[in-house]
C-alpha cells in the first residue's frame, strides 16, 4: 500500500495480469497480426502496472493545494512515453505485416535456418518435440509458404 493514499484494488492488479499474459501468449505465436494484438495488450498493462506504482491524490501543480497531497507526477511521465515507444512499436509490426501481406499472401512467420537447426539438434540429442513446425496438435497441416506465392503471381509471371 502507499502511504498517503489508497493502494491498487484487486481488480486494477487482475487487470494487469490478464493483460500481461493475454499479451505474452499471443507474442509467442506465428501470425503478425496476433503478435501485433500482443504487443499492444502487454502494453497497456505495462502501462497500467507503473501507474498503479503512483500515489494517488491531487493534481500535481503548485498552489493547488498542500504539497503531501500531491500525487506522484513520475509514473505519469513514465507512462506517456511508455505510451509513445508502445504506439512506434505497434506501427512498425503493422508496417512488417502488411508489408508480408502484400508480398505473399500470408502474414505467417516462417521457420528460418536457425529454427531448423534447432529442430534438428533437439532431434540428435533426443529431446522430443510435438510438434516441430506443423501447425496442428496432430501434425496433420504442414504450412507451405509456397501456396501463397502461387495464388498472388502479378502480371508478367513475376511473384
Amino acid at each position: 500500500m502507499n502511504p498517503g493514499g489508497a493502494g491498487p484494488t484487486l481488480v486494477l492488479v487482475l487487470a494487469v495480469g490478464v493483460l500481461a499474459a493475454s499479451g505474452v501468449t499471443l507474442l509467442l505465436e506465428r501470425s503478425l497480426t496476433r503478435i501485433l494484438l500482443g504487443v499492444i495488450l502487454l502494453g497497456n498493462g505495462v502501462n497500467l502496472l507503473i501507474l498503479l506504482g503512483g500515489r494517488s491524490g491531487g493534481a500535481p501543480v503548485v498552489g493547488t493545494g498542500p504539497p503531501g497531497g500531491f500525487s506522484d507526477p513520475l509514473p505519469q511521465a513514465m507512462v506517456l512515453t511508455a505510451i509513445v515507444i508502445t504506439f512506434g512499436f505497434t506501427a512498425f509490426v503493422a508496417a512488417m505485416a502488411y508489408r508480408s501481406w502484400h508480398l505473399t499472401g500470408d502474414d505467417e512467420v516462417q521457420d528460418d535456418l536457425e529454427d531448423r537447426q534447432v529442430v534438428q539438434v533437439a532431434g540428435r540429442d533426443g529431446i522430443g518435440s510435438t510438434d516441430p513446425g506443423e501447425e496442428g496438435p496432430g501434425g496433420s497441416e504442414q504450412a507451405d509458404p509456397g501456396s501463397a506465392r502461387r495464388r498472388l503471381r502479378r502480371p508478367g509471371g513475376r511473384p
